[in-house]
């Protein structure tokens, strides 16, 4: 597995697959979070205490499954969790309405491939084909939900030292940040699992020990009428057809999309990280969260 493409996304905080379930979320919501994680608790179609039933998908050979799972793991585990059912940020895929109503990727992929900038999701570079793999791989987790057992692991593998080494070289990462400042005690404040994640994220997130969070500014956009208008703002929503903002004034705008009109430029402020992250190895990425570990 390789982590500097599981920790995409998002940001996270950026960064943050992303939002697949976000445009689960706009077609409604999934039938198993009545119940809290992965629905247990819940009152689904097989009885109290039991999430609701998988819709019936025809089921992908092993082979489909088992390249599914590799890109799901490389793609998408990040955000929404090593068994799909929901992790830093993302929500349950499994239980995805969109996911649920998608047969062989069809729904998926106009996600995957245009992201969701709006929800810190961006586009992924996957094919169709790696789309119905990835497809595959869901629509059998959803087959057998209940069998699946997620094993915590231990993240903190690294070198401390090394990742000092690296936190501290020219061009890396005290460009922006410090353990004197904005960094400072993070080690104590966050659990090393939401470390790793922000280390490639670029902060923010759920909290941590305490509530311990990172802010960032939001997502901004820039939007060019046809008129020759600009309007500027923080981005509420961005889609093929959509973009909406909240400007300086509190406004919430909304513009129709006809291709590139209006000409919309948006502002991640966690671009940086997401430009970087195809450059990390596994490595720097263990022996970085090793290093914050330490910072307390």
């Amino acid at each position: 597995m390789r982590v500097r493409n599981l920790l995409v996304w998002g940001l996270f905080v950026a960064a943050s697959m992303v939002a697949v379930v976000a445009s689960a979320q706009d077609a409604g919501q999934p039938a198993a979070q009545q119940g809290g994680r992965g629905g247990r608790g819940g009152r689904g179609a097989q009885g109290p205490g039991r999430a609701p039933a998988y819709p019936p998908h025809a089921q992908a050979d092993p082979d489909t499954v088992a390249r599914g799972k590799v890109l799901f793991s490389t793609n998408c585990s990040f955000c929404h969790g090593s068994d799909a059912r929901g992790g830093e940020g993302g929500p349950n895929l499994v239980r995805s309405q969109l996911v649920m109503n998608d047969q062989a990727g069809e729904l998926i992929a106009t996600v995957v491939q245009n992201g969701r900038p709006d929800r810190g999701m961006p586009k992924f570079d996957l094919t169709s084909v790696q789309i119905t793999d990835i497809a595959g791989y869901l629509h059998n987790v959803g087959m057998n939900y209940r069998a699946i057992v997620e094993v915590p692991t231990n993240i903190v593998v690294g070198d401390a030292k090394a990742g000092e080494a690296f936190f501290n070289g020219p061009g890396k990462c005290t460009t922006c940040h410090s353990v004197t400042g904005d960094l400072a005690g993070i080690g104590g404040k966050m659990e090393p699992k939401e470390l790793q994640n922000m280390l490639v994220s670029g902060g923010g997130g759920r909290g941590g020990r305490g509530g311990a969070t990172i802010e960032l500014p939001p997502t901004t956009v820039r939007v060019t009428l046809a008129s020759g208008k600009v309007v500027e703002g923080k981005l509420n929503h961005l889609d093929d057809f959509l973009i909406s903002l909240t400007d300086g004034d509190g406004n919430r705008l909304t513009y129709s999309r006809d291709g590139d009109v209006p000409k919309v430029e948006v502002h991640n402020p966690l671009q940086a990280h997401i430009d970087m992250l195809p450059k990390y190895t596994d490595d720097q990425i263990h022996n970085l969260t090793a290093y914050l570990v330490t910072v307390k």
